[in-house]
């Protein structure tokens, strides 16, 4: 039975102890932590533990790995090399995501040598990665949220061109169903080089919330023989797609989206 856990990002600023009491009540197996750095790892990972939590990955923050700008494109890199040094007081091991800043949906200059300098970027991500120990999963993003790698296509692309034995790819079901014809044919052209998978709903509500057909995604997975976990990553329902926070209550919105999906995914059989 696959394991199943949930971006801790979705509940904005509240205390990893109560992000964590939520995430058992909700059935979860474990976490995919938010890279603030000023969230205390050493802590983060004892309470976690505590729980009975694994931490299966990092969501990175705010960060443009591709700016044409040499100063803020170094300024990108030395976060992920913060994040890495960060992801190894854990005590956990996980993979380190990676993607361009989210929200520059257009090139600033020339959308070609922005996408070298994305490859260039990642390429130096993943050799920090590596010294640490560490796997590095690039999340493909939907054109509202990004200009660069909207498919597994493009992923593909950007792993042959980074060209790092550490570095696979990161497909979300909720921007598959937006950029992808067939959400589980690009799931099966990714093969093994899928190293983590999230998902919500086609409304970025819990399974079965909306139309997205997991069934046939999860059938995928299996033909690929994905081993890692599936990382929940709702939205309660408001304005914004960018603020988590969408009111009083929104905790409790969330908590009961994350207990629903993992009836769900259960019951489908992962």
């Amino acid at each position: 039975m696959r394991q199943i856990g949930c971006c801790t990002w979705i509940f904005g600023t509240n205390d990893i102890a109560a992000i964590a009491a939520r995430a058992v009540r909700a059935g979860l197996d474990g976490v995919e932590i938010h890279g603030d750095l000023s969230i205390d790892p050493v802590r983060a990972g004892r309470i976690l533990s505590d729980h009975g939590l694994r931490v299966f990955s990092i969501t990175p923050g705010d960060a443009d790995i591709s700016h044409p700008d040499g100063a803020i494109r170094q300024d990108a890199v030395d976060y992920y090399r913060r994040l890495v040094d960060w992801a190894g007081l854990l005590g956990h091991a996980p993979r380190v995501g990676c993607h361009g800043l989210v929200q520059r949906i257009r090139p600033l200059g020339d959308q070609a040598q922005e996408d070298d300098l994305l490859a260039d970027s990642t390429r130096r991500i993943c050799a920090l990665a590596h010294g640490a120990g560490l796997d590095v999963c690039f999340e493909i993003l939907n054109r509202y949220e990004s200009h660069q790698i909207r498919s597994v296509a493009q992923g593909l692309a950007l792993l042959d061109a980074v060209g790092a034995a550490n570095l696979a790819l990161l497909p979300d079901a909720y921007h598959m169903n937006i950029e992808e014809a067939d959400p589980a044919a690009a799931l099966r052209s990714g093969g093994g080089r899928i190293g983590l998978y999230h998902l919500a709903d086609s409304n970025r509500g819990a399974v079965g919330d909306g139309h997205i057909d997991f069934a046939a995604q999860f059938r995928a997975l299996d033909a690929i023989d994905y081993a890692g976990p599936i990382i929940v990553e709702p939205a309660a329902p408001g304005p914004d797609p960018f603020t988590t926070n969408k009111g009083p209550g929104f905790e409790d919105t969330l908590e009961d989206m994350l207990a629903r999906s993992v009836r769900a995914i259960r019951a489908l059989g992962s």
